[in-house]
């Protein structure tokens, strides 16, 4: 076994959340670790950081002790978990079901999809949005539990503005990716598309530079079910031996089936699983003290420290324990667990210096951009009324084709917006939603085209 090292800080995870803690901390400090194959260019970026490329084993937090899967020990001050969540697949160990999470399963899914003439989609969630957007030559059949697309993000009345584009040519892309992405170290990694969902989280480029097209010259588009699950997954031989009332002859033949609550029965080629996450606590809760969430994510304080002393926790694995502000949610997305991750390194930074630190200001407002059929999407604050209940109202501009535009207002103030498309009127929103003015007088003007807006309250 290696010879045990004393450091400051360990982070652990490879995800955006582990890197952005890498980074900010390497600013000041000689020398930490980060776990689960994050890219070696970091420690030529930083060279005071290390960076180790193993799970964890062990973590004995009272002793402020954590070993890794390679026999490595490490007594650290700090330890920052962020080790982001996995994913909750309809069914384990089905080789017919792949679930999108990280890196390796978006090339097992390219690999798989290559030689596809049909897939069944299962969510409603991000990588589900872009997936079926982004798919072609294969038929799609999308399952989903509500009664329109994307609600985690959006009403239906932008769900009515973007379904058009699942028909419509793609359009293309204009802009380069500028985000920057860590890929892992290829050598030894398990490329088998298992399931087991431990790699860093997919950004929302997640799609750029591979191929997601299947066998069919002209497919036949996608197909959305709506306000359905999946009952029943068959394999080809279950599916022929069942007493199912239906005419086997007219579904063909398909490696498997998929049987939904609303009674219908699709063959495919396979099941892609992207019904969101669970917080990938386990490998840290033996013999430990943590306080869970109601979601089984490590609830932290708003200096991101979890229930046991030194240990902090940032993005995806971890729970908001604070009070919120009115104007933010947290959501499991790319946004959030790069500001956590920062924000954690500045809150073990401060720990260690003895300094003092206030919650960072990306936790007043919630705010996220993303794409939508290749619509730009910004999301601000509660945007979707989170927790209004009825005492709310809203203002919607929709030009068809071109932007989709939904303002959320209480007590005539401001307190969310959805803009899909090119409006230019996300940083005005973004002012008006956090110097609360009273938007009474002004109405429905607000969202008057032939008015800049942008300029009026400048």
């Amino acid at each position: 076994m290696a010879s045990d090292k004393q450091v400051t800080f360990v982070i652990v995870g490879g995800g955006i959340a582990g890197v952005t803690c890498a980074e900010q901390v390497s600013k000041t400090l000689e020398e930490f670790d980060i776990e689960e194959q994050p890219s070696s260019v970091l420690e030529e970026k930083y060279p005071n950081l290390k960076v180790l490329q193993s799970a964890v084993k062990l973590l004995r937090a009272k002793e402020h002790l954590l070993q890794a899967e390679n026999g490595q020990t490490f007594h650290y001050k700090k330890l920052c978990i962020c080790s982001g969540a996995r994913p909750k697949l309809l069914t384990q160990d089905n080789p017919h079901v792949l679930g999108i999470r990280d890196t390796d399963s978006a090339q097992e899914f390219q690999k798989r999809l290559s030689k596809a003439k049909r897939i069944v989609v299962i969510g409603n969630g991000g990588i589900a949005l872009e997936l079926v957007y982004e798919v072609e030559g294969c038929e799609v059949i999308w399952a989903i539990k509500d009664k329109a697309i994307g609600n985690t993000f959006f009403d239906a009345g932008a769900a009515q503005f973007l379904i058009p584009s699942l028909e419509a040519d793609k359009k293309e892309r204009s802009l380069p990716c500028k985000r920057a992405r860590y890929t892992t170290d290829k050598t030894g990694a398990d490329h088998s598309g298992a399931s087991g969902g431990l790699g860093s989280a997919l950004g929302p480029d997640w799609h750029e530079g591979i191929e997601l097209r299947g066998t069919v010259q002209n497919s036949s588009g996608v197909r959305v079910e709506y306000e359905c699950e999946v009952d029943t997954i068959y394999t080809q031989q279950e599916f022929l031996q069942s007493q199912l009332d239906t005419k086997k002859s007219e579904l063909g033949l398909w490696p498997t089936y998929v049987q939904l609550t609303n009674g219908k029965i699709y063959g495919c080629d396979f099941v892609v699983s992207a019904t969101g996450v669970v917080p990938n606590t386990d490998p840290f809760l033996s013999g430990n003290n943590f306080e869970l969430a109601g979601d089984h994510g490590l609830r932290v304080d708003d200096q991101m420290r979890t229930s046991e002393q030194d240990v902090y926790a940032a993005g995806d694995v971890c729970t908001a324990g604070w009070e919120p502000s009115a104007l933010w949610q947290q959501m499991r997305l790319w946004t959030q667990a790069r500001q956590m991750g920062w924000y954690a390194s500045r809150c073990m930074a401060a720990d260690v210096l003895e300094e003092p630190i206030e919650l960072d200001f990306c936790f007043e407002l919630f705010s996220h951009i993303t794409k939508f059929f290749s619509y730009k999407g910004v999301l601000l604050g509660k945007f979707n009324a989170q927790g209004l209940g009825q005492d709310h109202e809203l203002l919607v501009r929709c030009t068809k084709g071109q932007e989709y535009v939904k303002l959320v207002l209480t007590g005539g103030r401001m307190v969310g917006a959805v803009l899909i498309g090119e409006t230019d009127l996300e940083e005005t929103f973004e002012n008006l939603i956090l110097n609360q003015m009273d938007l009474s007088r002004y109405g429905e003007e607000l969202l008057n085209p032939n008015i800049d807006i942008e300029d009026y309250f400048d």
